[in-house]
């Protein structure tokens, strides 16, 4: 990362528009990441498995990607597209509140909600990639990456321990009101970036299965982002499946209450917040391959210590936001550097078709996950479905270890190499599509 393009970011006007949307979304976030489960589990007093079953709901519309990224790559104004996700979300949040003042509130409608939700951030999250290439020099991926990762690490930080505030002071339903709110405004503040976006280069006759199946394609041959998708595949669905159980295993199992799991988990993200600031520095010193590979190991090794918590309830808190603390490092060591990674290996043509064919896997074993989670809960236990899962996010890296992103050291070094075969590049290779 050059310091030109670190000193460009600073003194960026939209991407700064930008950087805060996306921080006051995220914040936003954390509250109903922690008032939905917890509206479910003491309003309407759900079981263990549909606790899971609603994680699912969550992400189930991710499986949807593949044709929602061929759609986006056809849209002129791929920034309108996420003005729209952030009111849609905000709308269907805000029944709930209503809803429960109503005291129409059903587990039924927490589902839709949560489907909707998820389905809404499928349409944001696809035209992203878009929006951050217009917005960023290459040379500034990783450091872009790590000023957005930041915001979403103080996100975790804060978001938790005031959204075990106001929960308990205004109560869940109301809570998610304040989601609502934030999304309304980072609508209005990437509404207004001045931002020229390109016309879109897919077919504009291609049928949207066929803009699907050519970013399936592509990953499918990428090495790079094979390889990537794999790992964070594989790393989602175990991750998940202990996520399910999470507010649960804290609330039921430990004993915590909605201010401790949110000092806790608030506590924990401080290690996520090092990390995202840290993140280029570390992949500058052991290489972006390493890194990566490195991050999903602690991330695995946190989960790892949620269920050995037992003692007092003050000690209790502690292992839990130790656990959060160590799993924060590895992730935002694993996201930053190889978001970085995939950004610089796509071509824009394929970006939005490349990025719902990934995410359709990759956020599609999501709800895979948080329904077996549920299940072995229900079966095995929880303390003893979180082992597992720890042990299963730890299998993740098999798939980086003889891929060439285990041997990366920084973004100039992609352009030498052929992203089909691994090797070297021939001066006339370049980075586009497959036929």
């Amino acid at each position: 990362m050059s310091e030109a393009g670190n000193a460009s970011l600073r003194t960026d006007a939209r991407f700064r528009s930008y950087w805060a949307s996306q921080g006051i979304s995220q914040f936003g976030d954390r509250i109903t990441e922690l008032a939905l489960p917890l509206l479910t589990i003491t309003v309407l007093h759900a079981s263990t498995l549909q606790v899971g079953f609603l994680t699912a709901a969550v992400w189930a519309p991710y499986i949807c990607a593949l044709f929602v990224g061929a759609w986006v790559d056809r849209q002129r104004r791929k920034r309108r597209v996420q003005v729209y996700a952030d009111l849609a979300r905000a709308l269907v949040l805000a029944s709930l509140p209503i809803a429960a003042w109503l005291q129409f509130l059903t587990l039924a409608q927490l589902f839709v909600v949560a489907a909707l939700a998820g389905l809404g951030e499928v349409f944001f999250n696809t035209a992203q990639p878009n929006i951050f290439v217009n917005l960023v020099a290459r040379d500034a991926y990783v450091q872009a990456n790590s000023k957005i990762s930041t915001v979403r690490s103080v996100s975790f930080l804060a978001g938790p321990a005031v959204g075990g505030f106001l929960i308990q002071a205004l109560t869940a339903p109301l809570a998610i009101l304040v989601d609502a709110a934030s999304f309304l405004a980072s609508a209005f503040l990437i509404g207004h970036i001045d931002l020229t976006e390109p016309p879109p280069q897919s077919a504009h006759g291609e049928s949207l299965l066929g803009g699907a199946t050519q970013g399936l394609t592509f990953v499918r041959r990428h090495q790079f982002l094979r390889a990537s998708l794999g790992c964070a595949a594989t790393l989602n669905f175990f991750n998940f499946i202990g996520a399910a159980l999470l507010i649960l295993f804290a609330s039921r199992e430990l004993g915590l209450s909605a201010t401790l799991i949110g000092l806790a988990l608030g506590a924990g993200a401080s290690g996520g917040l090092a990390a995202a600031l840290l993140a280029p520095r570390i992949g500058k010193r052991l290489g972006v391959g390493v890194t990566i590979i490195l991050g999903a190991t602690i991330a695995a090794a946190g989960l790892a210590i949620v269920p050995l918590a037992s003692g007092s309830t003050l000690t209790k808190a502690i292992v839990f936001g130790a656990a959060e603390f160590v799993s924060g490092i590895g992730i935002m060591l694993f996201d930053v550097n190889l978001n970085a990674v995939q950004t610089s290996v796509t071509p824009d043509e394929m970006r939005s078709r490349a990025s719902g064919a990934f995410s359709t896997i990759n956020y599609g074993v999501r709800p895979l996950g948080a329904i077996v989670g549920g299940l072995l809960g229900t079966t095995l236990g929880v303390r003893q479905t979180l082992f597992i899962a720890a042990l299963g996010m730890a299998t993740a890296c098999i798939w980086l270890l003889t891929s060439p992103i285990r041997t990366t050291r920084d973004m100039k070094q992609l352009d030498d190499i052929d992203p089909y075969t691994g090797a070297p590049a021939r001066p006339s290779a370049g980075m586009c599509s497959p036929r």
